[in-house]
């Protein structure tokens, strides 16, 4: 028997950290390979973590609501039995090489940078202090120095500073940003006033882990991107008497229900294409233009809360398939069983917010996207319609379209045309 030490694994693209939900074996317990050990919460969705051998609970090293590092050891666990090969289980030797391979694989270790070792303008002189590369990342986007970050008050595990941490010191107004020896201010410049308000009295509830991570991101977004919003309006008449006529036929033929929404991600594929500058996100001074075209939709969650599961190269899609995935996506969503990869690599989002009845939104970008295109609730209104026999009112389905942009990197030209070929696409729907 031997001791092994287990370490969070990875869970997504740009996931850099977890927070241990509830252990789901005790130490000193027994487990077999596949038994689920632990449940862990990452801001996109809440992971099983299976145990990879059969053996033993021997040591637990962070306990539920820790926020943990990916790679980081977790666990100290006995190993019972090596994990089987493909060969082993259908009763075939296994060869030198594959023998080789389990002693040979590796967990890489978290990168911690220590300012004693790595020293830089931005990080000053060096204190001992552990910060990870995300809060370095975030420090170094508002222009928060070394000295100033070894003062903001720390809430994770032994001391270490957390991203929610730097979010709430910067919404405080950042109180300790002029406690060191800086240039001479402007008088001219604007100060964030500290104001002590009055809150009010009430029931208090506590945010929940995912409504928390929700507004980390919101409050980053808003810090990060300048947002600006354009609308239009669109005239949804032959997109609404199609899917009124062939819905129930569709159901038929694809055994799948058809909503707005496959609809929407359809044109606006089409639609990114046209723009692709639409579809890209911010590296420093540098605009990365993505290859695939993944576009989020925001679904409700039971508890409440939004998450954006992603249509994955909707531009290479069929309408069928478009409604399959939507449907399967939203029906997980319903559950609670959208996993990691059914949330990552969204390149642009789409926010209905005519679901709840709304007229118009003005969404916040989905970081590291540039954009949003939120929905307003199909609605019937009396319309101004030109005819070359002169000028009608008819009833239509009239739906508002707002695009929320990053104006660092999407100007007005850009996203105005955008959005106005998004609506163009909605009105030009081709009803055969």
């Amino acid at each position: 028997m031997s001791k092994i030490e287990f370490k969070l694994p990875k869970m997504g693209e740009s996931i850099t950290e977890g927070t241990i939900i509830n252990w789901l074996v005790r130490e000193g317990e027994s487990f077999e390979e596949g038994d689920i050990l632990l449940e862990v919460g990452t801001d996109k969705v809440d992971n099983e973590v299976p145990a990879p051998f059969s053996g033993k609970l021997l040591e637990i090293k962070y306990k539920a609501k820790d926020v943990v590092q990916i790679g980081e050891v977790i666990a100290i666990l006995e190993l019972s039995a090596l994990p089987l090969t493909p060969l082993q289980r259908s009763g075939e030797q296994k060869t030198p090489k594959e023998e080789n391979k389990v002693k040979k694989e590796k967990i890489q270790k978290p990168k911690y940078i220590h300012t004693e070792k790595q020293v830089s303008p931005f990080l000053g002189d060096g204190r001992g202090d552990f910060f990870s590369p995300l809060v370095l990342q975030i420090a170094k986007q508002h222009h928060i120095s070394y000295e100033e970050l070894a003062r903001i008050p720390a809430t994770g595990k032994d001391g270490r500073l957390r991203k929610s941490d730097i979010f709430q010191y910067i919404e405080d107004g950042r109180p300790y940003k002029f406690a060191q020896p800086v240039a001479e201010k402007d008088p001219t410049a604007y100060r964030i006033p500290q104001l002590n308000l009055d809150k009010g009295k009430g029931k208090i509830v506590e945010m929940d882990r995912m409504r928390q991570m929700i507004a980390d991101h919101m409050v980053y977004s808003k810090h990060t991107s300048p947002h600006v919003t354009s609308y239009v309006e669109a005239d949804m008449t032959n997109m609404v008497n199609w899917r009124n006529a062939n819905k129930e036929t569709f159901q038929k033929q694809y055994g799948e229900k058809l909503t707005f929404t496959p609809l929407f991600v359809e044109a606006v594929a089409k639609a990114i294409k046209d723009f692709p500058m639409i579809n890209v996100s911010v590296d420093g001074t540098n605009i990365i233009v993505k290859e695939d075209i993944n576009i989020g939709m925001a679904a409700a969650l039971p508890t409440g809360n939004l998450i954006v599961p992603v249509i994955k190269n909707a531009d290479q899609k069929e309408l069928p398939q478009l409604a399959k995935e939507v449907n399967e996506l939203v029906d997980k969503a319903r559950n609670n069983k959208l996993k990691a990869d059914d949330l990552k690599g969204s390149s642009f989002t789409i926010s209905n917010v005519g679901t709840f009845g709304s007229l118009m939104g003005t969404p916040i970008i989905n970081q590291p996207e540039v954009a949003i295109l939120a929905t307003g609730i199909i609605k019937k209104r009396a319309e101004v319609i030109e005819k070359p026999e002169g000028d009608t009112i008819e009833i239509r389905p009239m739906m508002i379209l707002s695009l929320s942009f990053d104006h660092r990197v999407v100007d007005g030209y850009l996203g105005g045309s955008f959005l106005r070929r998004v609506a163009d696409y909605f009105e030009q729907f081709d009803v055969k």
